[in-house]
């Protein structure tokens, strides 16, 4: 079978911004011609209930959605269960339907698909995701947010700002344009809401610009990393490279139109709300060192959590004369062919580092502190499938559903692995029955993987729950890199540098000419270095002391029209996606500024005991999970040994708090 083109799908009658745009919005997709036998092989490649949704949805025949067939959606373990847990004969009946649902795209010639009604949109949905959208308006709410053909999605705003404004000038400074600040652009230029928008770098994408390391890659499905408003369905591969993710990026903001806006090499350097005329007063600074005061009404911070590198220090650091780089700094200059190399860290970096340079380095010493807990992941660097192309180019919108199949299941993910059992026996290796269950399965496929190396085993096996830390993906890889005759694993510490290498901790001077620190970021560091000062002239970083707060990571008392993106407590771990965070937290703000724009105020400040109830909620639930467990150490926790990073529920309840900005959790300022 021949892979199909990125250039299949032709058109787009949905606009650039607007309710239910979509800016990979295609008119119409390719003819079906292959034969009935063809059509029967690619049923067997497809995700079931992705095709039968998407075949219903395109001939507009609930028939299809058998409700014997309704996906259970089982909770997932170390590898999920194809077609959301059907058994054989379900998946023998579903094929059938599929087959039958093809031969009628092709013989109708059927290239195209319209916008739902919101009943058949809602019996979709609720045969999509096991009933649960029935049952729970919270997932209801996230689905018809996420589900490209809802009539009724809910994250545009059903208003403008010329209709609400009255002549009145409001106008948002906008900070970042990395993932979360293309968010925040995106839904104020859709409300027609005045922006300036900075970016202290030459170009969008953030983080994705920043690391250009060897093997920089997703580590979660691609099909899941995508804005709701910009839903591509032709990604190259399953887990998308650096480079894929940064071109996506680029190309929604051309397309979004929004790339005339931005400021580049400009950054803000201080903000200080003026009590008086109740506005930010804001100074940028462009690369030359020009410094600008400018008026704003309300600010949006979209800086990013983990931004800012960790480099530990170490004794004969400064004397050491060879090369030294963070991996966000990597210098694509340095030839690491035939050199001794030092990769300090076994974290999310190391982990995609390693593989990808071992085969060239003379030597590699891996310092491992503690071992990585690894999911199974046996497409980490395939591509797509050709059938998966067929389909994505072939049958209407199928890649858009697959991205809502991945949203479904992973709205529950591994929270039940990650919850902790206060009664449980085997503490600290593990935190309840499903946690201890995961941890054997996970250690029954490293004895594989490191059959013949029982010193390598030993190193690989974490002493710490899994989940307590971040799951990595696994294809293999990892353990064939340490395995190589080249590598080693240091596990005794790294005491000193010399001026030509290192020392363990166990004494051993270790030649090398090269040092990589893939030692992670300081992600407790919220809004570093800008000088933020809210009211009574209180700066933001004295008013957190170190332990960042926020309401949903997004509002801070004392701040007011201050919105953070990816602010504290927003970044689930085991369930959930990063997107559905930052938009929820982009529309959050667009819609305390429509109730300020119909109140006739111009602030709302967040009340103290709102976060106060917030954050107790957040605590006690993260105190439940193996990442909050007292003898764990992980960077989800600042220096006072809370957890100031992690959401520890599922996206569903993000959704609920955020639907809405409460008029009692704020002060209105006139």
């Amino acid at each position: 079978m021949n892979t199909i083109p990125k250039s299949a799908k032709v058109g787009t009658d949905r606009p650039g911004l607007g309710r239910n745009a979509d800016l990979y919005w295609a008119n119409e997709y390719l003819q079906i011609t292959e034969t009935d036998q063809e059509l029967r092989a690619l049923v067997d490649d497809a995700e079931l209930p992705v095709l039968l949704a998407a075949l219903a949805a395109a001939l507009k025949d609930m028939s299809l959605l058998d409700p014997r067939l309704s996906p259970s959606l089982p909770p997932m373990r170390g590898t999920l269960q194809p077609h959301g847990g059907l058994d054989d004969d379900q998946v023998a009946r579903g094929r059938e339907l599929a087959f039958e649902g093809l031969l009628r795209l092709r013989d109708e010639e059927i290239r195209s698909v319209d916008e739902l009604t919101e009943e058949q949109a809602a019996v979709l949905l609720d045969w999509f995701t096991g009933g649960r959208t029935s049952s729970d308006p919270n997932w209801a709410g996230q689905m018809q947010h996420e589900l490209h053909l809802a009539p009724n999605r809910n994250g545009s705003a059903d208003w403008s700002y010329e209709e609400l404004s009255s002549g009145r000038n409001f106008e948002t400074l906008i900070v970042g344009a990395g993932v979360s600040g293309i968010a925040a652009a995106y839904r104020l230029k859709e409300a027609g809401l005045p922006y300036t928008w900075i970016e202290v770098s030459h170009r969008v994408g953030g983080t994705w610009w920043k690391n250009h390391y060897p093997g920089v890659r997703l580590d979660t499905p691609t099909y899941g990393y995508s804005f709701s408003f910009a839903q591509r369905d032709d990604w190259p591969h399953q887990f998308a490279t650096g480079e894929e993710v940064l071109e996506y990026l680029e190309t929604v903001v051309a397309r979004a139109g929004i790339a005339e806006d931005l400021e580049l090499h400009t950054s803000l350097e201080r903000a200080e709300f003026d009590e008086a005329s109740k506005t930010w007063v804001a100074t940028t600074r462009t690369k030359a060192g020009t410094l600008q005061t400018r008026h704003f009404n309300a600010i949006i911070t979209c800086v990013g959590q983990l931004d800012h590198p960790h480099v530990p220090t170490w004794p004969g650091q400064q004397e050491f004369t060879g090369i030294q780089m963070h991996s966000q700094e990597w210098d694509a200059s340095v030839d690491l062919r035939g050199k001794r190399v030092a990769v300090i860290g076994t974290g999310a970096s190391a982990y995609q580092i390693i593989p990808a340079i071992v085969d060239e380095v003379e030597r590699l010493h891996v310092f491992q502190r503690s071992a990585p807990w690894m999911l199974p992941a046996p497409t980490y660097h395939e591509p797509i499938s050709d059938a998966a192309h067929w389909l994505h180019a072939k049958v209407p919108h199928y890649g858009k559903w697959f991205r809502l199949w991945v949203t479904a299941i992973g709205i529950e993910g591994r929270i039940h692995i990650a919850t902790a059992d206060e009664t449980w026996h085997n503490t600290p290796l593990s935190v309840g029955a499903n946690n201890e269950e995961f941890r054997q399965e996970i250690i029954r496929r490293m004895e594989h993987q490191y059959e013949g190396r029982p010193d390598l085993l030993e190193k690989a096996i974490p002493l710490y729950p899994p989940s307590s830390k971040r799951l990595l993906r696994d294809n293999g890889v990892w353990a064939a890199a340490l395995m190589a005759p080249n590598a080693d694993v240091v596990s005794t510490g790294l005491e000193s540098f010399t001026e030509g290498g290192l020392i363990t901790g166990d004494g051993e001077h270790l030649d090398v000419d090269v040092v990589i620190y893939a030692t992670g970021f300081r992600p407790s560091d919220y809004l570093d270095p800008i000088e933020i000062i809210g009211r009574g002239g209180i700066e933001i970083h004295e008013y957190w002391q170190g332990d960042a707060k926020g309401f949903a990571g997004i509002t801070v008392p004392n701040f007011p029209n201050l919105f953070m993106m990816l602010g504290p407590n927003t970044t689930g771990v085991v369930a959930g996606g990063l997107h559905i965070m930052m938009e929820r937290a982009a529309e959050y703000a667009v819609e305390a500024i429509r109730q300020l724009l119909t109140r006739n105020v111009a602030a709302l400040d967040l009340k103290q005991e709102a976060l106060d109830r917030h954050i107790a909620w957040v605590d006690a639930e993260n105190n439940r999970m193996a990442w909050g467990q007292p003898y764990v150490n992980n960077w989800y926790k600042n220096r006072f040994n809370r957890v100031s990073q992690v959401w520890p529920f599922k996206t569903t309840e993000y959704w609920r708090i955020t639907q809405k900005v409460e008029p009692d959790d704020y002060e209105f300022l006139s």
